[in-house]
């Protein structure tokens, strides 16, 4: 066995001290008994980290690791020379329990390297993740709050970005579920009442036609008791769209901010193809698929609730209009994209829910009717109905405005003075001097004579 250098042994002694299960052999010894002096073998009694102590005279240190191999570590510089020896020389020199294996290389059981030099305080401080106030957002606006709605999902609760996203979009859209639900109900109500409602619309049509004014006001009269008797309005149709807009404009708003400022750790906060929330798909998948959800939504009324077979021309606006926007909104980031597609799926979702029949009973959704379209009149153009529908909302407005100096004039004449019928009475005597003229209240004006 040829001798180990002195490095190797410097290596050796250090893992000693890790070893646990390390024994020494005895020590030969000097002592001094009775006035003469003796070698005899003795063991040390075993302490806590006194496993690499030299002794005086060359002796062989044998450390045992249990399952690995056996090391032989010659302590004195005279076996840590060089010069080669033959074997039955060295194996005289070592206790014959010490046995040879083959595995004698020290690098397989030295301690692993030390780790890298821990970060700087700056480098450490690099790697939190800034708030979004200090990057300039979150503020007190709608927009603002939406973002810090979002930073609290993602930092309070610990959701990556993108289920930061999809659990604010979700958590959204059931708040305001109840007013979906009113909206719903109204439009149904306005659906199965829609004959009767079309029907006076074509008595106010025609008696404006003709410059009837009493016929058009008789017409307007019977809608609005119709209306109030079966609590119907046209303008809570529209309640729907007014609660969604905003929501959807916000989350919008919102996440475009975030990612064009950028916030840095939305570069990572994506999963799958899309890691990067920040920039646009690159297989363009999400834009084809918030196509196809879109264009499902329009189809089946989940939004507006509202089936008119005269509405032709509406019914097709919707479903070219996801085809339009698609080269519009290809180039958005993956932000937009995974509010915009959870919104649709959730509004998929909803409808499939609102069509329970338990569910519409809770909910007091009434049954829509189908009528036929052949009974209900026959509407013009969409820009026509229009244009008819405003003129007829202006006459409706100077009606009532009419009304108004009636009453007016009835409530002035039953509480008021007489009003005088001349301009000069001929009873009292004209001044001759000319007096400043005194500025009179004039209670009459207001009224319809």
């Amino acid at each position: 066995m040829a001798a180990l250098s002195v490095e190797a042994a410097c290596r050796a002694a250090a893992l000693s001290r890790a070893l646990r299960g390390a024994w020494r052999v005895p020590r030969l010894s000097v002592r001094k008994i009775k006035g003469r002096w003796k070698k005899s073998y003795h063991k040390r009694t075993e302490k806590k980290h006194d496993y690499h102590r030299c002794p005086v005279s060359p002796c062989q240190h044998r450390f045992l690791s249990p399952g690995t191999y056996k090391l032989l570590i010659l302590t004195n510089a005279r076996y840590q020379s060089t010069v080669t020896t033959a074997d039955s020389q060295i194996g005289s020199q070592i206790y014959p329990w010490i046995k040879k294996f083959p595995h004698n290389d020290p690098e397989t059981v030295l301690p692993l390297p030390l780790p890298d030099v821990p970060p700087t305080f700056s480098e450490a401080l690099g790697q939190v993740e800034q708030s979004l106030s200090e990057l300039g957002l979150g503020a007190s606006t709608p927009v603002g709050m939406v973002q810090n709605f979002l930073e609290f999902l993602h930092v309070g609760v610990g959701l990556p970005w993108w289920g930061a996203i999809v659990t604010g979009t979700v958590i959204a859209r059931v708040l305001v579920f109840p007013l979906m639900a009113k909206g719903l109900r109204e439009a149904a109500k306005l659906n199965n009442h829609m004959p009767q409602i079309n029907a006076f619309t074509t008595r106010m049509n025609e008696a404006k036609q003709s410059g009837n004014k009493f016929e058009f006001s008789k017409a307007y009269s019977d809608l609005t008791l119709y209306q109030k008797k079966h609590d119907v309005n046209p303008l809570r149709g529209f309640l729907v769209p007014l609660v969604q807009a905003p929501v959807f404009i916000s989350f919008f708003m919102a996440l475009r901010q975030m990612s064009y400022l950028p916030v840095p750790s939305l570069q990572t906060g994506g999963l799958w193809w899309f890691t990067d929330l920040t920039a646009a798909d690159p297989f363009y998948i999400l834009p084809v698929f918030v196509t196809c959800t879109m264009w499902a939504v329009l189809e089946l009324g989940a939004e507006s609730g509202v089936n008119n077979p005269n509405l032709r021309i509406m019914k097709t606006v919707f479903r070219v209009m996801p085809l339009v926007i698609l080269p519009l909104t290809m180039n958005f980031p993956t932000a937009v994209f995974m509010y915009w597609v959870t919104s649709n799926i959730f509004s998929l979702a909803q409808v499939s829910f609102l069509r329970i029949p338990y569910v519409r009973n809770k909910l007091r959704i009434p049954e829509r009717i189908k009528h036929d379209p052949s009974s209900l009149p026959q509407q013009e153009g969409f820009l026509k109905s229009l244009k008819s529908g405003w003129k007829n909302a202006q006459v409706a407005q100077q009606l009532q405005e009419r009304e108004r100096k009636i009453k007016n004039h009835l409530d002035i004449a039953a509480k008021g003075p007489l009003r005088p019928t001349f301009s000069q009475n001929p009873l009292q005597q004209q001044e001759t001097a000319v007096s400043p003229k005194k500025n009179k209240s004039k209670p009459w004006q207001d009224t319809i004579g």
